[in-house]
């Protein structure tokens, strides 16, 4: 991935030197910031020196010039030292995406759908990171990450305000590991993106299409961003990082003296290997007391178990990854399933990549009649492409076959699924980091 445009601003990128321009009645300082090639300009209205004016008078003045250009640069030194390094970093992807399918069991017709789509390989986002350095190893710093839509007028400035992927503030230390508190990634996130042969996205993974749609946290969708988080990230212990996350859930069903403080709160730990060509992740997420409204229905108020485990390796010519997870909801709502997948990616030509994957999803509801006996399974073919155009810059496009059981909730990528009928979608789009 293409590095961000970086904007810094620290105290060893001072003025290197000042500039003295004069533009008729006009006097312009020129400040060079020594790293990063920024330049700053401040300019000052300063009374015309006519030409009658004595040669002493004009010293007078020359001197006056020089006085206010160094107490602007003195400023702006100043004001640099204050300020902390913040990068500007985010992903424009859009692309074109056509569905098509049968109706499903019982029904005649078929399901179509064709349009233009944001985020189809990697969410579309505006983010901004800033750290500032405390001295004696510590480091504070924050994200603030936005979703983009750039098929519709949506995201940042929408009448539903910002759409948060990311915002939080934290405190780290080389040795002792970091703590943040915020909205923030669960450890499924990063987890099913790095074993997947398309990353984490929503349109060309099956292990993010099945994940999601069965309502799982471990998956690289909106379910694995939890609210008022505390997170804390272990350092890197030869290639091993742990992570442990609680969402608190500060339930108000019935009111708050009716609520247990983890009433809805979400718990998950994982832990990362990553050395050279291989990668292993073991994740465990837990959301506690599921409560749903108060008085909460029969049956409801307990935990839903998650557990995850996968693994890539990189042989240079081929990188080949899998995955298996499973869900133990223990409510009467009973959405247990399990979802395992199987990927590849081939390097072809200089900067071109062939994208192959598959997954599958097995519900196990049992025979209770509330539950709607979600006893089917849903599979999912993916072939996929993606080529560098520059450092910043992509296309990718793919085909998935997507073959739903009768007793399934009907998955597909692009909305047309059904339970018990096939469906098959093509799309293609560019993505570009800055």
């Amino acid at each position: 991935m293409a590095m961000p445009v970086q904007t810094q601003i620290t105290r060893h990128a001072i003025a290197a030197r000042i500039a003295y321009i004069e533009f008729g009645s006009e006097f312009a300082s020129l400040t060079t910031i020594a790293r990063g090639g920024a330049v700053r300009w401040q300019r000052f209205h300063v009374d015309s020196v006519r030409s009658h004016r004595s040669h002493r008078s004009h010293r007078r003045h020359s001197v006056q010039r020089q006085d206010i250009a160094l107490a602007v640069a003195s400023l702006a030194s100043s004001v640099a030292l204050a300020q902390s390094n913040v990068t500007i970093y985010g992903i424009a992807d859009v692309g074109y995406i056509y569905g098509s399918g049968d109706a499903g069991a019982g029904k005649s017709g078929s399901n179509t759908f064709s349009g233009v789509e944001s985020g189809m390989q990697s969410g579309s986002r505006l983010g901004f990171k800033g750290s500032e350095d405390l001295g004696n190893g510590l480091k504070a710093s924050f994200t603030l990450e936005y979703a983009l839509y750039l098929d519709q007028n949506s995201g940042i400035g929408n009448s539903g305000g910002p759409n948060a992927r990311q915002q939080f503030v934290a405190l780290s230390s080389g040795k002792l590991g970091s703590v943040a508190l915020g909205h923030q990634y669960a450890p499924g996130h990063d987890a099913s993106t790095n074993n997947s042969p398309f990353g984490g996205s929503s349109h060309l993974s099956p292990q993010a299409i099945l994940s999601s749609d069965a309502g799982n946290t471990i998956t690289p969708a909106s379910g694995s961003h939890w609210n008022n988080a505390l997170a804390y990230t272990s350092p890197d212990f030869s290639g091993f990082t742990g992570k442990a996350v609680y969402g608190f859930g500060e339930s108000s069903l019935g009111g708050y003296n009716n609520a247990s403080t983890t009433d809805n709160g979400k718990f998950g730990l994982g832990g990362n290997y990553a050395n050279g060509p291989l990668n292993v992740d073991l994740v465990y997420q837990t959301r506690q007391r599921v409560n749903v409204a108060f008085p909460n229905p029969a049956g409801m108020g307990k935990d839903i178990d998650e557990g995850y485990i996968g693994a890539s390796y990189d042989f240079k010519v081929v990188e080949v990854s899998g995955s298996y997870q499973a869900q133990n909801d223990k409510n009467i709502t009973r959405m247990d399933n399990a979802t395992w997948t199987l990927g590849a990616v081939v390097a072809v030509m200089a900067a071109s990549r062939i994208h192959f994957g598959y997954g599958r999803t097995d519900w196990n509801q049992g025979d209770n009649a509330a539950t709607g006996m979600l006893n089917g399974r849903s599979e999912i073919y993916m072939l996929g492409w993606s080529t560098s155009l520059s450092r910043r810059s992509s296309f990718y496009a793919g085909y998935l076959y997507v073959d739903n059981g009768q007793d399934s909730l009907g998955v597909s990528p692009s909305g047309v699924g059904a339970p018990g009928e096939s469906n098959q979608t093509v799309l293609a789009g560019i993505r570009h980091t800055f």
